[in-house]
């Protein structure tokens, strides 16, 4: 598709409502021209319109600007081109959207709660949930992302955090509207103060779920991850409740939706490309590694972050002034030529290694890449041995969204 780069419009939500083969063609365009792109900020009545913001589109750029973290600063708001609210932040400002040395705080007390003995714990764990899952496929027909895609994560987060069975429909509710974009399905149409009100009720049943079970776990410790989180002290630094609640809601937002994607788009891609399902089969636990990497690649779950410049600089020769929100579009980074070889082909035998779906390397990295690794692995592996022919029956359904890459409902077939 041929496009004048002035008729690209970012922010506007029928930008994000084409098809993908069109806002790649507009991503190519844009990484083609030289500079750093200029759009104006979405106009929301919660908001105040703010100074607009420029488009980081090439993988280059992207990975300069993760690896400076004291130039590009997190903790604006690295989840919103808006500046959030103070009540909003509050619910989401998590590692996410902080910077060193919070930052650097919380990620050392929940790295350590992420100990050696846990991980192995959940990583066989996977298998078990997966085998399970596929074991209650019924009928041989049904919703990909229902039956298969959503269940996984969310029953290895839930599990990991300790957080009861019968609250699992609750906390994937609530993930569905914190990250539904536009869609009209998750949250109130043409009401922005009404959207701005179910996102913070989502972000409050997340939290009352994980404090209260932080302040049972801190009298009486269980096998799980919020015991370890809430107990451990790290130069005389534990978390506050407020910051075990906003870890619990990145990594259910995270976790969940970002593996679900992967997943639900996985099996959509091996539908359109029989051959590279064929490769895969011929030789799996060789082809799988590389397999996880492209689709991740490929379907980038999470299409952008903002950071902000901290001072006047420069960026791979470009001028940056102080206050500059700059949003990092890792949905072009993945299909840059420059770096990936016929970029928009899907192939499972390339070297994807640089890819920027997990983030751009620096301090805000994905902590759960490798647990999302296992996931999608342990699926795709439990799936094509027993279903090998299973497959999408229909075009997916999208989420109306910017932020994340989502797939809604996905019909499938097992044979």
């Amino acid at each position: 598709m041929a496009l004048n780069v002035e008729d690209i419009n970012l922010t506007d939500w029928d930008f994000w409502r084409r098809p993908h083969d069109e806002r790649h063609a507009a991503f190519r365009a844009l990484r083609n021209e030289p500079g750093l792109p200029r759009f104006e900020e979405p106009d929301i009545v919660v908001v105040p319109r703010g100074p607009g913001y420029r488009a980081v589109t090439r993988h280059a750029d992207l990975v300069e600007v993760s690896r400076r973290p004291q130039d590009f600063c997190s903790g604006k708001s690295a989840i919103s081109i808006p500046d959030l609210p103070d009540e909003l932040h509050e619910f989401f400002g998590s590692m996410i959207n902080m910077d060193d040395p919070r930052h650097a705080k919380i990620r050392r007390i929940v790295s350590r709660a992420f100990s050696p003995r846990m991980i192995q714990r959940f990583e066989d764990r996977v298998e078990e949930v997966a085998r399970r899952i596929v074991d209650g496929l019924e009928g041989g027909t049904g919703d990909f992302v229902a039956d298969v895609a959503a269940r996984l994560p969310l029953t290895i987060i839930c599990d990991l955090m300790g957080i009861a069975e019968d609250r699992y429909r609750t906390v994937l509710d609530a993930t569905n509207v914190i990250l539904a974009g536009n869609d009209a399905e998750f949250l109130p149409a043409g009401d922005p103060e009404q959207v701005a009100l179910a996102l913070l009720e989502a972000g409050q049943t997340l939290k009352d779920i994980v404090e209260d079970l932080g302040r049972k776990r801190r009298v009486e410790p269980a096998d799980d991850l919020v015991s370890a989180l809430v107990n451990a002290n790290i130069d005389g630094e534990s978390l506050t409740d407020q910051e075990l609640g906003s870890f619990f809601i990145l990594l259910v937002v995270a976790g969940n939706e970002t593996t679900r994607n992967a997943i639900a788009h996985g099996l959509d891609l091996f539908t359109r490309h029989p051959g590279q399902r064929a490769l895969l089969t011929g030789d799996f636990e060789a082809r799988i590694p590389g397999a996880v990497e492209e689709i991740v690649r490929y379907v980038s779950p999470v299409t952008w972050m903002r950071r902000t410049a901290t001072r006047d600089t420069t960026l791979n020769g470009q001028d940056v002034k102080e206050g500059d929100k700059l949003v990092l579009y890792y949905w072009s980074a993945n299909r840059d030529e420059t770096v990936f070889e016929d970029a928009d082909r899907f192939d499972i035998l390339r070297d994807s290694g640089g890819h920027v779906g997990f983030g751009g390397p620096g301090p805000h990295f994905c902590l759960g890449a490798h647990l999302a690794r296992r996931e999608i692995t342990v699926m795709f592996r439990e799936l094509l041995r027993r279903h090998p022919g299973v497959r999408a029956t229909a075009e997916p359904e999208r989420l109306e969204a910017s932020f994340i890459n989502g797939i809604k409902r996905l019909p499938y077939a097992l044979s």
